[in-house]
Parts: C-alpha cells; sequence; structure tokens
C-alpha cells in the first residue's frame, strides 16, 4: 500500500510535465526528448535490471538470521560493484554519443539532450543498491520518499530549464527537459543517503553484535567475493530477461524512425509522431501501472515464501488475487481511454490528432495491467527463464512488424504501433500460459466474462452521460461527470458480480474499519 500510494501520487503529479511540456515545446520537441530514452534504459537495465531484487533477498536473509555484519558486506560490495559499472557506461556514453546520435537515431540534435542524460546512469544505478537494501529490511518508506521527491522536483525542473532554453531551440528545450529530470534522480538519490542515515543512527547495533556476527561468517559465501557471486547469481537471469525488454524498446525506437524514413516521411514529422506516441499516448494508457507495479513488487516475497513451504494453495490464491485485482482496477481505465479518446487528447494536450492512437491502443490496455503480475510470478517461482523467452519471442516479433509496417506509407506511425499491441498481446498470453503449465492453474474465465460484461455496460453509461444535451457545460466538467458516474457503476457492478467483496475492502487501511465485522 506504501508503494502504491507513493505510485499513485508520482503518476499523477507525473502527467503535468506530460500536459504542459507538449505545449511548450510541441510534439517534435517531446520527440527530441523521448528518442534519448532507450539508451537510457537499456543502461540502466544492465547496470541494475536484477541487482536490487538480489540484494533484498539477500538482506532479508541475513536479517532473519540478526547477522547485520553480512548485511553490511552485502550493502559494501553492492555499492563499489555498481560505482564501478555506472561510472564506466557514463563514460562510454559520452564517448560514443556522437556517433549514436548521428547514426542510430537518424536526428542529430539529440546529442544534447543525450549528453544531459549520461550522468543519471551512475546515479540511478546507486540508488538501485539503496532501494534494494531498504525493501530486504522491510522498510518501504524510504524508497516510497525518495520516489516522491524525485517527481516533485523533476516536474518543476523539466518544465522551468525547458521553458529556459526554447529561445536557444528545439534541441536545447529538449536538453533543458532532460536536465530537470537529471535533477529529480539527483534529489531522490540525497532523499535516499539521509533516510539511510537517519535509520542507521536509529538501530546501529553494538560493536559486540557485530563480532558475534563476524564469528558466523567462516564460510566463503560470507567474504566479499562471495557475496558478489551470489548478487550475480540472483541478479544476471533476472537482469537478462529485463534487458530483452529495454532493448527492445531500443531497437524499436531505432528502426521507427529508419522505417518512417523509408516510408518517405520527413524526420521532423517522424520526430512529432514518435514523440507523440512515446511521450503522450503511452503515458496515459500506462497510468495504472501504479498498481500492477505494487503488486508485481509484494507477490514476488509473498509466492517465494509459499514456494518454500511447497504451498501450492496460497500460491494459488495470491496469483488468483493478483490477476483479478490488476483486472479489475485497469478495466475502467480502459473504457475511458476508449470512449473519451478525443476529448482527453484535447484537454490534455491539446492535440485531437493523436487520439485515434489512444483509441487504438486502449483495448489492449487490459493485457498490459495483467502482465507486469503474471511476470513477477514467474520469477518467484524460479521461473526466469520462461519469462525471458516469452518476452524475447514478443520483441522479436515486433521489431519484423515495426519494419514491414512502419516503413509502409500506408501505414507509417500507426505500423509501429499496430506491432506494439501485437507483442503486448503475444508477450501477456504467453505468460498466462507458462503460469497454466507450471502451476496447473484454473483459469478464472468467469471472470473475465463478469469483467467484460461490466465493461460493456459502464462504456455505454459514460457515451450516454458524456454525450446527452443535459450536460451543456466546460468540456472538463462534463467528462469529469461521465468518468466518475461510469465508475461508480462499474464499481457497484463489480460488487453485485462478487469480484469485489468484504474481504477485499477490508485489505484497503482506509475502509477496513467501515467493513469489519
Amino acid at each position: 500500500m506504501i508503494l502504491l500510494a507513493a505510485g499513485i501520487f508520482n503518476r499523477i503529479l507525473g502527467f503535468i510535465p506530460r500536459i504542459t511540456l507538449p505545449r511548450i515545446i510541441g510534439a517534435e520537441g517531446v520527440g527530441l526528448y523521448q528518442l534519448s530514452y532507450p539508451f537510457l534504459i537499456v543502461m540502466i537495465t544492465i547496470i541494475t535490471g536484477g541487482v536490487p531484487l538480489a540484494i533484498a533477498k539477500l538482506v532479508a536473509e541475513a536479517e532473519s538470521q540478526g547477522n547485520h555484519a553480512r548485511v553490511k558486506r552485502i550493502l559494501s560490495v553492492s555499492l563499489w560493484f555498481t560505482f564501478a559499472i555506472s561510472i564506466l557506461f557514463t563514460i562510454l556514453c559520452i564517448t560514443l554519443a556522437p556517433w549514436i546520435t548521428q547514426h542510430l537515431l537518424t536526428d542529430s540534435r539529440v546529442y544534447l539532450s543525450f549528453l544531459s542524460m549520461s550522468p543519471m546512469i551512475a546515479i540511478i544505478g546507486i540508488s538501485s543498491v539503496f532501494r534494494g537494501y531498504f525493501q530486504g529490511k522491510q522498510n518501504m518508506i524510504p524508497t516510497a520518499l525518495s520516489s516522491i521527491i524525485e517527481t516533485l522536483v523533476r516536474i518543476i525542473a523539466i518544465l522551468l530549464f525547458a521553458y529556459l532554453l526554447l529561445p536557444k531551440g528545439l534541441e536545447y528545450a529538449a536538453a533543458g527537459a532532460m536536465l530537470g529530470v537529471l535533477a529529480g534522480e539527483l534529489c531522490g538519490f540525497i532523499t535516499l543517503l539521509w533516510q539511510y542515515a537517519v535509520n542507521k543512527k536509529r538501530e546501529r547495533p553494538t560493536k559486540s553484535a557485530y563480532e558475534a556476527d563476524e564469528s558466523l561468517d567462516f564460510n566463503q559465501s560470507s567474504q566479499p567475493m562471495g557475496v558478489l557471486k551470489r548478487i550475480l547469481g540472483i541478479s544476471i537471469p533476472v537482469t537478462a530477461g529485463k534487458l530483452v525488454g529495454s532493448l527492445s524498446y531500443l531497437f524499436e525506437s531505432i528502426l521507427t524512425a529508419q522505417s518512417l524514413a523509408i516510408a518517405g516521411i520527413a524526420t521532423g514529422i517522424a520526430t512529432a509522431q514518435y514523440g507523440a506516441l512515446q511521450g503522450m499516448i503511452m503515458p496515459i494508457i500506462l497510468l495504472p501501472g501504479a498498481l500492477t507495479y505494487s503488486l508485481a513488487v509484494s507477490l514476488v516475497p509473498s509466492l517465494s515464501e509459499a514456494a518454500a513451504r511447497n504451498d501450492m494453495r496460497t500460491i494459488h490464491k495470491r496469483l488468483h488475487q493478483a490477476m483479478r485485482l490488476a483486472l479489475v482496477s485497469g478495466a475502467p481505465f480502459a473504457i475511458i481511454m476508449y470512449i473519451l479518446a478525443e476529448p482527453l487528447c484535447a484537454l490534455l494536450y491539446n492535440n485531437i490528432e493523436v487520439a485515434k492512437m489512444l483509441k487504438m491502443m486502449a483495448p489492449v490496455a487490459l493485457f498490459i495491467y495483467l502482465q507486469s503480475p503474471l511476470q513477477a510470478a514467474l520469477q518467484a517461482l524460479n521461473k526466469p527463464g520462461k519469462a525471458l523467452l516469452n518476452t524475447f519471442i514478443g520483441a522479436a516479433i515486433k521489431l519484423v512488424l515495426i519494419v514491414q509496417l512502419a516503413s509502409n506509407p500506408e501505414f507509417g506511425i500507426y505500423g509501429a504501433l499496430i506491432a506494439i499491441m501485437v507483442n503486448i498481446l503475444i508477450v501477456t498470453i504467453m505468460h498466462f500460459q507458462s503460469i497454466v503449465q507450471v502451476l496447473h492453474i484454473r483459469i478464472p474465465w468467469l471472470d473475465f466474462l463478469k469483467i467484460i460484461a461490466s465493461m460493456f455496460i459502464m462504456g455505454a453509461a459514460v457515451q450516454f452521460i458524456y454525450r446527452h444535451p443535459i450536460l451543456q457545460m466546460d468540456a472538463w466538467a462534463r467528462m469529469l461527470i461521465a468518468c466518475v458516474a461510469g465508475v461508480v457503476i462499474y464499481l457497484l457492478l463489480m460488487v453485485i458480480v462478487k469480484l469485489i467483496d468484504r474481504d477485499d475492502l477490508t485489505r484497503v487501511p482506509l475502509l477496513k474499519r467501515f467493513f469489519k465485522a
């Protein structure tokens, strides 16, 4: 719930620059800003892909044994390793920036944004170590607090720097926006360091406790190289799985730009179209991702613990709860995005032309929300190889389709959009099939049918209310009334069909006192 609250807060606040930045620097400027991100994500994935999870697991083990010396050693080894590899990749990015931006990204104006992005590699890398450390100690407050501080600073800095540098040109404005992201990451990192110092003072063990811990650590696996081997042993398979997704995103951006050029679309227009897709449409689609991320993070330790006890009943129950919650919570967003695509894009971005892309993506949004818990479940059940294979197959199909469709003038950017949608469908279905094979879990077809029926009813209600002539008022107010009414109808239907019950409501901290027997 702590991660969910911080995630929702950050997602909502994150829409401020998403809405305002296109109005300041336009879709083309957003495209320049977005084109740098795939490289950043690949670098961060290589450095931190599975490290936080490995640190959390090892720290949790050491904490359960009361071994403070081992916790300290895990943190120290992780920091030194991550710092060294982060600095190496930062230097590589800065050195290769001219070649990458000229030959791979097809728009050399990305150069300044790319340079502004590079220092984030080291900051995010070291921050991830501290986040894994706090997760292992089951203290989510530092992670939540740092993410909130990072978001607040990032919002102000992105808009301020982009506005101040706009007179120099779009490339400078995009670089200013990236510097704003850097400022946010730096403040989030400082917050984590402060939280670490505060917690260290609060729970500092005595010298004798450290000596007692050291006496338990004669085995080779507890020495620095042994700790590093264990960290790498846990993190490499997870990193490999995430790296497939990150490289897929990187090649997606490169191939989309190249394919649009083949289709005869001018560089500036292609950059603007890619910016609209990744900088405007995808953030709306991924808004409910705060919940699925929280589900995925909490599902890993829960399923791991149940698997260690060979408690199949709990595994089935927890997985079913996660899938149901992802679907139930994501469905209203999907309906609103489909029915109200045009007013949403007009009101948020003052750009009705991108509404078609949002409407196309809305039906597959549910598969996105379902994908995170399913992938987390495969990792928790020691099946990262299956998740990796599924992701790889989906990525390969997506990249082939981008080249085939986006290079066709009849499709253009919509060819890339179709390829992304196919990728989402294939990976989610394959993850689900893998879960069924591993656990022999019963597919909850009835739950799916109940949700689909409720979505149709909610969609009809939203459409009727928004278009009704009695609501002759401001567009924002009309849309808000239609959304609220639709969500209320949907929640009532969820209660009626028993997809939300008293037991679910008693688990929500703010509501449980009203629903407990």
